[in-house]
């Protein structure tokens, strides 16, 4: 396990260093810049700003001096919102996001694990195929669709939901909806199909022929192993719901991290840019990380190399 551990914190650091790189070159490809708003600073004020920021030195230097002070766990200033660290956005952001998003995958497992047993176990009937019906939609249909219906329908038509912060528990149901509508969606669907192939197994069979009573074939036997996809499906789910919907928290203003993305690329604030691109991506491999730890609890069979 030690020697697993040491590899994937290896493969980690030089994966944030590539989306680092990659994102710090894509940036700076981009005609334009930061300052370059629609009443632009005169030639000495554009200079000074460069200079405050390390803007007006080689792409090269200021690459150089973005991962020295990485190193040191230094993200620097935002340009746009100035007196405040990158470091402090995030983290006052990605509460708020991390807030919504963990009550949505909690609805969206909560519901979506049943709803894949009970298709299994009927299996052709018409709860199967009404299952199999809604699970399709939510597949097929974007969280932002979705939050634009319920904000039709609860907030213009029947006047009963805030469409706008997160001031009151009533504020968290159309956001919390809107994220957990396409998870719980897939997990269904995916438990739905893990479930049957496990059903099908001998030792289920023979389970059967012993006479177990079927709750206990289901929880004790078949549970355990059909529930590995799904868990496997929660590591990136986590990361990705978790620093926020961007679009679900654009429409219901939501002051998250995925809103403070969005704000960051379209002021080309490049040292918010690239500390949301570095966490974002640090945050799915320790996700993963602690999914195939996870499979090891579940599955003792399972080798970690």
């Amino acid at each position: 396990m030690a020697q697993y551990l040491v590899k994937r914190v290896l493969l980690a650091i030089v994966t944030i260093w590539l989306v680092a790189t990659l994102t710090f070159s894509l940036m700076h490809l981009v005609p334009g810049g930061p300052f370059l708003a629609e009443k632009s600073p005169s030639a000495a004020t554009l200079q000074a700003l460069e200079e405050k920021y390390g803007l007006d030195k080689p792409v090269i230097v200021q690459y150089k001096n973005y991962i020295v002070n990485l190193i040191q766990g230094d993200m620097g200033e935002s340009i746009k919102q100035r007196g405040r660290t990158v470091s402090d956005l995030i983290f006052t952001g990605f509460k708020v996001s991390a807030r919504v998003g963990g009550i949505a995958i909690l609805v969206a497992v909560s519901i979506g694990i049943p709803l894949g047993c009970i298709a299994a176990l009927n299996r052709g009937k018409w709860l199967d195929n009404v299952i199999v019906l809604i699970s399709t939609c939510g597949v097929a249909v974007p969280g932002f669709v979705v939050g634009t219906v319920l904000m039709i329908i609860f907030s213009v038509k029947l006047n009963l939901l805030p469409t706008y912060g997160l001031s009151s528990w009533k504020h968290y149901i159309m956001p919390v909806m809107s994220l957990a509508f396409y998870p719980t969606a897939y997990i269904s669907r995916l438990m739905r199909s893990s479930m049957l192939e496990v059903m099908g197994q001998d030792y289920m069979r023979t389970a059967r022929s012993k006479g177990l009573p079927q709750w206990k074939m289901l929880f004790k036997h078949a549970l355990r192993n059909a529930v590995l996809p799904v868990i496997t499906y929660l590591g990136p789910l986590l990361a990705y719901t978790l620093t926020g919907s961007f679009v679900v928290e654009k429409i219901f203003t939501i002051p998250g991290l995925g809103n403070a993305f969005i704000s960051s690329i379209t002021g080309r604030d490049y040292t918010m840019i690239m500390g949301t691109t570095i966490f974002l991506a640090s945050l799915v491999i320790l996700m993963n990380l602690i999914v195939d730890i996870a499979y090891k609890v579940i599955d003792p069979r399972i080798k970690l190399k």
